[in-house]
C-alpha cells in the first residue's frame, strides 16, 4: 500500500498540491479564506498563524505527501506559490524525476 501511495503522490499535479497545502492550513487555521490567500505573500500573515502553528503545517504535510522537509528549507514554504513548487519538486525528486 505504501508504494501505490507514494507513486500515486509522485504524480500529483500543482492544483492536488495546492489542495492539500489549503486542507492542512484549514486544520490548523479553520477561519481560513483559500479564495483570498494571495499566493505570493507570505501564508503565516494571511493565515495569522504562529511559529508553531508553521510547524505543525510542516509536519502535517509530511504526513499528507510523504516528503521530508529538512529545515534548512521551510522557507521554501512560506508562500503559496514557494510552497507548490518546493513541494511538486520534492515529489518529482522521490519519484526519480529531475526537478522542473
Amino acid at each position: 500500500m505504501f508504494f501505490f501511495r507514494a507513486c500515486a503522490m509522485a504524480e500529483m499535479t500543482r492544483e492536488q498540491i495546492k489542495a492539500v497545502v489549503f486542507d492542512v492550513l484549514g486544520a490548523i487555521a479553520p477561519e481560513l479564506d483559500a479564495a483570498a490567500i494571495a499566493p505570493d505573500k507570505p501564508l503565516r500573515e494571511q493565515v495569522d498563524i504562529d511559529s508553531f502553528d508553521f510547524l505543525n503545517v510542516v509536519i502535517r504535510l509530511h504526513e499528507r505527501l510523504g516528503v521530508d522537509i529538512p529545515e534548512k528549507d521551510y522557507g521554501e514554504l512560506l508562500t503559496l506559490d514557494g510552497a507548490i513548487e518546493y513541494l511538486s519538486g520534492r515529489l518529482a525528486e522521490r519519484a526519480g524525476r529531475p526537478r522542473l
